[in-house]
């Protein structure tokens, strides 16, 4: 039932002690606000973290090779391990019924790029059809590489579209128009596009094209797959290790590598590395919390200090209530209404301000690792109502103090 009585009293008193109830509420507003911000940021660094793993397909997994680090078998170490076709065959055989997608690279070297009397200096990567699923790269115009210019050892090439703009700024469209690589002309198919614009400064050739007319003979540089996705996240990851060991066993052995020289062959794993981050964020996530739990405490103390002092200047009129017949319970109801409100209002203003700032401030963060930074707002919304109940509770111990004072003690207080 709605008390007009109370609540007068209550805003009078607010009003008598103007500067001590802003001051109690910015602390519980402050300490909302704190812990929302800092929820927000971690979100943003989760949500960062995802997208530069959306750079290359989530499942993938690459690997190079390196020099051996060990003896092995007598075969000393600093031995360059090289990668060749029959490793892939070998490898896309043994591990078919786990990898979707799957392609070996060459980087092209010593060569000369130009279109018309253009030099260009960009790098020519050998890849296969397959590719494109790997990388994630999205087709602005025309194709990626297919399976046909691979039987064919086609002369094709696919461009990214920061080549397109800053070479072909004169022509409509690159596709149909030639570039020479050593000399031999390469008609360009393809416009692809990346998440980051330095990877656009690739050119695509065929990887068959690429071994036998630059003298790549079988020779690779690396080998990259990836599975298909599965819906939990631990059983992916758990799938993608078990195939990354797999595999790296298998390369050990072929090349005769001691199993605990992992840097002879490297194999890295995207869903294993997402694990790491993700754990990474996760901790600071819960430090986060920590900090901002503190922060609200700390406000919720000063809420508990504020009432305690309050029914220190209201212990005569306090008295009097009882003395005229007021309940305990009534006294205690007192104490804990203005407590109740003050939290609430500062826990809500520091709410909204904060979930205000982050949706405006949130889309336009540009930070490495950091991205939309944002919050759930059932979650905070739940953190406030908890706030409201820890100031119920601060403002009980206080509102019973006040209901078992005797009446003889109040009326003599001063």
């Amino acid at each position: 039932m709605f008390d007009l009585e109370r609540w007068q009293e209550i805003f009078d008193t607010i009003r008598k002690n103007k500067l001590r109830t802003f001051l109690t509420g910015l602390s519980v507003a402050s300490g909302i606000f704190i812990l929302v911000f800092l929820l927000g940021f971690g979100q943003g660094m989760r949500n960062g973290i995802a997208k530069e793993f959306e750079q290359d397909a989530s499942t993938s997994v690459w690997v190079w090779p390196g020099v051996t680090t060990k003896e092995f078998k007598g075969l000393n170490p600093g031995r360059r391990i090289q990668l060749r076709n029959e490793n892939y065959d070998t490898s896309v055989n043994l591990f078919s019924d786990v990898v979707e997608y799957k392609s070996p690279r060459i980087f092209v070297r010593g060569i000369s790029v130009n279109y018309g009397k253009e030099a260009l200096i960009y790098s020519v990567q050998g890849v296969s059809s397959q590719f494109q699923q790997i990388e994630n790269a999205n087709m602005s115009e025309g194709r990626f590489i297919n399976y046909q210019d691979e039987t064919n050892t086609a002369k094709v090439a696919i461009i990214g579209n920061k080549i397109k703009r800053d070479v072909f700024k004169e022509v409509e469209t690159p596709i149909g128009e030639f570039i020479d690589i050593s000399g031999i002309p390469f008609k360009i198919v393809g416009i692809y596009g990346e998440q980051e614009e330095r990877e656009e400064e690739r050119i695509y050739i065929p990887i068959t094209t690429a071994q036998r007319v630059f003298n790549g003979a079988d020779k690779l540089n690396n080998m990259s797959f990836t599975m298909p996705a599965v819906e939990n996240f631990e059983e992916a990851v758990a799938q993608s290790i078990a195939f990354k060991e797999d595999l790296q066993t298998y390369l050990q052995q072929a090349h005769t590598v001691a199993p605990e020289d992992t840097g002879a062959i490297q194999v890295w794993s995207a869903m294993e590395e997402a694990k790491r981050y993700y754990g990474l964020t996760g901790n600071i996530k819960l430090f986060f919390w920590f900090v901002g739990i503190c922060t609200i405490v700390a406000g919720v103390v000063g809420v508990s200090n504020i009432m305690l002092i309050v029914v220190k200047e209201r212990t005569r009129e306090i008295g009097i209530r009882k003395a005229l017949g007021a309940k305990p319970w009534a006294v205690v109801g007192m104490i804990l209404h203005e407590s109740v409100f003050v939290t609430a209002i500062s826990g809500f203003t520091g709410l909204i301000v904060s979930m205000s700032l982050l949706e405006i401030i949130g889309p336009h963060v540009e930070i490495d690792y950091v991205a939309n930074p944002s919050v759930n707002f059932n979650v905070a919304f739940a953190t406030v109502l908890l706030l409201i109940f820890a100031g119920a509770v601060a403002g009980f111990i206080p509102a019973w103090r006040a209901a078992n004072i005797h009446v003889i003690d109040a009326l003599r207080d001063e």
